[in-house]
Formats: structure tokens, sequence, C-alpha cells
């Protein structure tokens, strides 16, 4: 069953997490573009693979052809590879003027691709990085993956610091440690919005209440990185990307990206994935009855134009 709503501007998280604010960037002068070009080369990182499920012609920017994006967010800590603790997929489609995004949770039980085994999803990025994030997620939804966005979560913290701390309307009353989070409108800095970010114990919608708050963190960030009287920080916030994310998409193709398919920005619908929570093994997973998940991959093979 899935649950859509219009949101915010999408298309520019895709944007703001590798590059700041590529529109309007004429306006700012030869320098701020050559620092723009230099972090998007920086934090590009072409990854190749074969994939599990094939387009039937290759992706096409220039005829404004559908594709997807699977943003990975790592929890990556000193010593440990990390697992991806946020998996959302986007699709956009420039003729329908649209966007749809799949949040995944974590402990959703699949067959990890490479590994011959069935585990929770996250595992498949500490089993084999990006590229088996990307092949097990394919292989799972039945839709090409055309690119990635990594980004280190105990990094993002630096991001929201970068941008003078973000704003966001929390809707539970909750606390992590000895910062407490009231419901209503509440400021965060960096530190502040990464415990936020990453409660989900005390939340009764559990993992979908965390995403929540991870989407939240991120529009803030685009809100307030758009915002005029932020734009003297925009070296601290080149700096903090190029630190703690990494792409496959080209500069190039990054303004494609904005030439192409920024219309699709202003209707976004998400996709939530509905299942139930049981231990098999004694390990607890999260289950997708079948007709649910071939719900979900024809939503997504549609807006992809491959139905």
């Amino acid at each position: 069953m899935k649950n859509r709503n219009k949101k915010g501007t999408w298309l520019k998280v895709i944007l703001l997490l590798i590059i700041f604010v590529v529109v309007g960037v004429g306006a700012y002068g030869y320098s701020i573009y050559h620092n723009l070009q230099k972090t998007a080369k920086g934090v590009h990182t072409p990854i190749d693979r074969d994939s599990v499920v094939e387009r039937p012609s290759k992706l096409d920017m220039k005829k404004k052809e559908p594709f997807s994006v699977l943003m990975l967010g790592i929890d990556e800590r000193e010593g440990d590879k990390g697992r991806s603790d946020t998996m959302i997929v986007i699709t956009v489609n420039p003729e329908k003027k649209s966007m749809e995004m799949l949040s995944i949770p974590r402990d959703t039980r699949v067959e990890i691709v490479g590994k011959g085994i069935d585990d929770k999803i996250n595992h498949a990025y500490a089993f084999g990085g990006v590229e088996m994030s990307m092949n097990t997620i394919e292989k799972y939804l039945d839709i090409p993956i055309d690119y990635y966005v990594k980004m280190n979560m105990e990094g993002f913290k630096e991001i929201v610091d970068a941008v003078g701390g973000i704003t966001v309307n929390n809707d539970l009353d909750f606390s992590v440690s000895t910062t407490h989070f009231p419901e209503g409108e509440i400021s965060l800095n960096g530190e502040e919005a990464l415990k936020y970010s990453r409660m989900r114990k005390e939340d009764p919608r559990g993992d979908f209440g965390r995403q929540l708050r991870q989407r939240q963190i991120i529009q803030g960030v685009i809100k307030k990185g758009a915002n005029v009287s932020t734009l003297w920080k925009y070296d601290d916030m080149l700096k903090a990307v190029g630190n703690n994310v990494e792409t496959n998409i080209s500069f190039d193709e990054m303004k494609s990206i904005q030439k192409n398919y920024a219309e699709a920005r202003h209707h976004v619908e998400q996709i939530e994935i509905e299942g139930s929570g049981s231990k098999i093994d004694g390990v607890w997973y999260y289950n997708v009855p079948e007709e649910e998940r071939v719900s979900v991959q024809n939503s997504l093979k549609e807006h992809l134009g491959l139905l």
C-alpha cells in the first residue's frame, strides 16, 4: 500500500548534497563556478559494475529520459566500514514533471546479491560497498539504478554547521542523552541534527519516523543553503560537501539534470513500502509481502517509462 504526499523540492536534494546551488551560479562569477566544478570533480567517484537490471537502451539525458538515483546515508565510524543507515530511491520523470521517492527500511529482509544469502538490506553495503548495495536494491525493486549519492552521516553535522544550523518542525517530544527535542519548531546545530536524525527507539513509528526526520534535516539544509544570507559561507559548504559526499554523477550530468529536469521538483510523491517485523533465527527483520513489493516495483517502473 502506498502513502503519497506532495513534498518540497527533492531534486535539489541530489544537487545540493554534491555542489552548492548550481542554479544561478553564473551570477556569482567565474571564481565560484570554478570552485563548484572543482568540488564536483572531487566528489565524483565512478563505479564499474554489471547491472542486475539492464535498461532497454543506454540512458540519454539529452533526450530527457527518466532516471533513478540511490541515496545512501552511511553510518561510517573509525575502524568500521559502516552500514547504509539511509536508503532512498528517487525516480525523476521530466515529461510528467514529477519525482517519486521511496525510503527503504534498513532492516528489510532481502537477497544480498553477490553474497548468496538473505539478510538485512543495509548489510549489503557492509559486505560489498556501493556496488553490492546498488545491485541488491536493483534486484529487489526490479528497476535499473542509474546513479548513487553516498553521504557520510557522521560527517553530516559538518554540512549542517556549514550553513549555520537549521530549523525543523518536530512532531514528537523526545530526548537523546542530555539533549531534549520538544514538539514544534526547533533550531538545530550539526551535533543536534545528527542526534535528531538517528533516533528511532522512542518513536512509535520506528524506522519510518527516523526516515521522516532525516528528510527534514536534508530539507532544512536545502532551505538554509539556498538562502541569500548564507552565500558568503559557500567555501565552508563546499568543503563540507567535499569531505562527506561521493557520487557517480559527473559535473556535466549535474548541469544536464538542472537544465532538463528541474521542473520535476514541483511534484514529488513519497512511497512507503509496508510490511511487518518479526524474528527469524533470533534476528529481527522487516518483512515485506510479495504483493506489496510488486506494487511498489510497478509504480517505479511506470514512472521510469519501463511499463
